[in-house]
């Protein structure tokens, strides 16, 4: 199997990157110029609201526009600054388990340690990036298997899948009281100065979700400040490669205090390659915190790379057979790159100089263009609808042709398998997330239900957004989330039509002509009115003067009215404008 990486930055508003297998799209990522793309930078920040309510804070973090913090995305160095110890229960009251003698002022030996703001450093976080492994329990976190993060994350989302299963560790563990945390307006006040790192791009109205959970990328590794230890992806299956990554972690002999976990695309590196993405990344860090100290008030710490250095730093691996850049300095960018993190594959990277579009050339254009359509045809018959709502992706599978010489079960059956992939493949190409409703062909086969769900677990597992997926429903429903960073391509790439007001139905030429005929006569009988012209999109101008042309002419007779139909071609079909005029010509205003 050929794969390709293609990379087009020719227009200066956009850049576009596909993933192509064997002539195939199978991944599309479009970031624009004009869009804001705030996902994985690092910010100090400060608090200008708190709403004890959502339990969640509102933060000024320099770009104009509030982001959201909830308190399960605060991280446990903020609880000591607030006189919170998170290795002691909290009370159903609020108050935490009394202090031992010997520990009266109530802070641990990790806290007493670490720096605060008014030294200019974030709790915890100090230059030196030194405090005590103690920081995490072990009796409910063991840092090589829990830093692993869920099955269904990886990487850039590590750590908040760790923050998510130590939470659950702590609700579930029999026999342990769970240690909730302290109420967010204990936590935080007015004016407070935080680290934070963007999770999720704002949609609508709302902004940005933030986290201060730190997790900075690297092309091997993840570093997370806040994690103290070090972990294998999950996604990393094969135990042999695990222990021998873990064995090459504890001899890289990493800061204390500061957390690492592999990448997927780790697995078969060298203890040379994890060195130097690790001395990468510590070099990162220092620079963050050193512009921590120096940051006055609200602004950015950390950036990520553009689209072209996190596509190739994120998705780039040796399954990849070439990349073409068609552009010069995004291609010395890309190069350069590469000679410092992944030398060898250098000669992978190809600068496309031909005169017709790179995208045009593998013919992918008319593809990309068809990606939002409602209806996506499936091979051998058959097809999807995808309705994308403000609550909800739902997603019908319809049978159309299909047919197999083993009944409709076997042909239901063997379609959803089909579906299921191609589900898979839209989704990562529209980049849709939030809950989706799957709706297949019923089977009755218990069997067949089963083997069905797990062809699209299967199916999903390349995607690097986090999906989870639940059993098939009593009325045979899958039920999924995925996780959704920005907003979808859809609703990048298009914007509400002014007609309908992005309902996807306007009123019928029908509709319209009754609507009108129902306004008419009020201001037919009126004393002063002598002409009355309606003007109408060009569908209901011919419906009214013809179907209704009848019921025109009664009331021009009866009211002693003229009554004029104008259809314009430029109008929208709901538009309905009605004006009034006397025997002189003189425009009226009724009721004014």
């Amino acid at each position: 199997m050929k794969t390709e990486m293609l990379i087009n930055v020719s227009q200066a508003e956009e850049c576009r990157i596909a993933i192509v297998e064997d002539g195939v799209l199978e991944e599309l990522y479009i970031e624009r110029s004009s869009q804001d793309n705030y996902v994985g930078n690092i910010y100090k920040g400060r608090i200008v609201n708190i709403e004890p309510s959502i339990q969640a804070a509102f933060v000024d973090f320099g770009v104009g526009r509030n982001g959201f913090l909830h308190i399960s995305d605060v991280e446990a160095q903020y609880f000591r600054q607030a006189g919170f110890d998170p290795a002691r229960p909290i009370e159903s009251d609020g108050t935490q388990t009394p202090l031992d003698d010997d520990n009266p002022s109530g802070a641990s030996e990790e806290a007493s340690g670490a720096s605060n703001w008014s030294a200019g450093s974030p709790p915890g976080m100090s230059e030196a990036c030194d405090f005590d492994d103690e920081d995490e329990d072990d009796e409910d976190f063991d840092g090589e298997d829990d830093a692993e993060a869920d099955d269904s994350s990886d990487d850039d989302d590590a750590i908040n899948a760790v923050a998510t299963k130590r939470r659950k560790q702590r609700k579930m563990r029999p026999g342990v009281r769970p240690r909730v945390k302290p109420p967010i307006e204990e936590i935080f006040r007015k004016g407070d100065e935080v680290v934070v790192q963007v999770i999720k791009e704002g949609i609508g109205t709302k902004g940005p979700t933030l986290s201060t959970y730190i997790s900075i990328p690297g092309r091997y590794l993840v570093l997370m400040p806040a994690l103290g230890r070090i972990g294998v992806s999950r996604k990393i299956e094969d135990d042999d490669a695990r222990k021998r990554l873990r064995g090459i972690l504890r001899e890289l002999d990493p800061p204390k205090g500061l957390g690492f976990i592999v990448r997927t695309a780790g697995t078969d590196r060298t203890k040379r390659d994890l060195s130097r993405d690790l001395a990468y990344l510590l070099r990162l860090w220092k620079m963050i915190v050193r512009r921590m100290k120096k940051q006055e008030g609200p602004g950015d710490l950390y950036e990520e790379s553009d689209i072209v250095i996190r596509t190739i730093r994120d998705i780039f691996s040796s399954e990849i057979d070439t990349i073409h850049i068609d552009e010069p300095k995004a291609y010395e960018r890309a190069r350069e790159f590469l000679q410092v993190v992944m030398p060898r594959y250098v000669n992978r990277l190809h600068l496309y100089e031909g005169k017709e579009p790179l995208f045009n050339k593998h013919r992918l254009d008319e593809e990309i263009q068809r990606i939002n359509e409602r209806k996506v045809p499936l091979k051998r018959g058959g097809s999807l609808v995808i309705d994308q709502t403000e609550a909800l992706v739902a997603i019908d599978v319809n049978s159309g042709s299909f047919r197999t010489s083993g009944g409709a079960e076997e042909s239901a059956y063997q379609l959803n398998l089909i579906a299921a992939k191609e589900i898979a493949r839209q989704l990562r190409l529209r980049d849709l997330g939030g809950v989706i409703v799957n709706d297949f062909i019923d089977m009755r086969k218990e069997k067949h239900r089963r083997n069905l769900e797990k062809t699209l677990k299967d199916a999903v597992r390349r995607d690097r957004a986090r999906t989870k997926i639940l059993r098939t429903s009593p009325f045979g429903l899958i039920e999924m989330t995925r996780q959704r960073i920005r907003p979808s391509l859809k609703r990048s790439v298009y914007r509400e039509c002014p007609s309908c007001q992005g309902a996807g139905l306007v009123k019928s030429a029908e509709s319209m002509a009754i609507e009108a005929l129902r306004k008419l006569p009020e201001a037919a009988y009126h004393e002063r009115v002598a002409t009355i012209t309606v003007t109408v999109e060009e569908q209901v101008a011919i419906y009214l003067n013809n179907r209704k042309r009848r019921e025109i002419a009664k009331l021009e007779e009866e009211a002693g009215v003229e009554v004029i139909v104008i259809g314009s071609e430029s109008a929208t079909p709901e538009l309905l404008r009605i004006s009034y005029a006397d025997a002189a010509g003189n425009e009226l205003r009724l009721g004014a």
